[in-house]
């Protein structure tokens, strides 16, 4: 297998975390297909910035909560890859989401149904279909939450939805494991990113950061890194684990 291409998928890879990971595992020597849903422009644009450096990426716009699309999102990463029906598939990263939060008593079956439909239900399909395309060997990584475990006012359904991901890793750990392929999350604490930019002012970033081992919050790039190291061919006896990437916080 020497001689074909490294295939990545990056859902959610247009912007923050998940475009810190694109970026990564381009460097790394993948040719890396992401998915984005709306901004055409900056979808293209880190293309272009990834093809300029020698990288081979490649943006595919699809919303994962659109379960019926899926099975044609892997296609298309397959005939780019130059895959065949199966195995074309060396990294699957699940990082598209949606945050949304709300106080228990305001929630209504249209909030409830809309997280979960992206960050549950999208993922767990998308988790479905990529193993049915990996090749043996391969990683599996979803980006979770330190909310799963330090939940704040107004994350019920959030943290639910991705204590489902977390869920759906452990167990798939032990379906895919006869293949050699791991599955692991990973729970980024609060990250420097626009999203949570817009949600925060600067004095309560600079709050959190302080509550931390290391004095800060962490950056997009930290959470790609760990991303990185399970993507990679030293993680091979690391499979089922949540790994939290949050500087000390918890």
């Amino acid at each position: 297998m020497s001689d074909q291409k490294r295939i990545a998928l990056v859902t959610g890879g247009g912007r923050g975390i998940g475009r810190a990971i694109v970026e990564r595992l381009a460097k790394d020597g993948f040719s890396v297909a992401f998915t984005y849903r709306e901004n055409e422009t900056a979808a293209a644009d880190l293309v272009a910035e990834l093809e300029a450096r020698g990288h081979n990426a490649k943006a595919i716009c699809a919303d994962i909560a659109d379960i019926g699309k899926t099975p044609d999102m892997f296609d298309n990463v397959g005939a780019w890859g130059g895959g065949k029906d199966h195995g074309f598939l060396n990294v699957l990263v699940c990082s598209a989401g949606v945050i949304e939060h709300a106080p228990i008593d305001s929630i209504g079956p249209d909030f409830f149904d809309r997280v979960m439909s992206i960050n549950a239900r999208g993922t767990f399909f998308t988790m479905q279909q990529g193993a049915r395309h990996m090749r043996d060997g391969g990683r599996m990584v979803c980006v979770s939450t330190i909310g799963t475990a330090w939940p704040s006012f107004g994350e019920a359904i959030y943290a639910a939805s991705k204590a489902a991901v977390e869920q759906f890793c452990r167990v798939a750990s032990r379906e895919l494991g006869a293949r050699g392929i791991t599955v692991n999350s990973v729970s980024p604490g609060p990250t420097d990113t626009d999203l949570l930019r817009n949600q925060a002012s600067v004095a309560d970033l600079d709050g959190v950061g302080a509550m931390t081992a290391l004095g800060r919050i962490g950056k997009p790039e930290d959470i790609a890194r760990v991303v990185s190291f399970l993507a990679g061919s030293d993680s091979g006896w690391v499979t089922g684990q949540n790994i939290v990437a949050d500087g000390g916080l918890t």
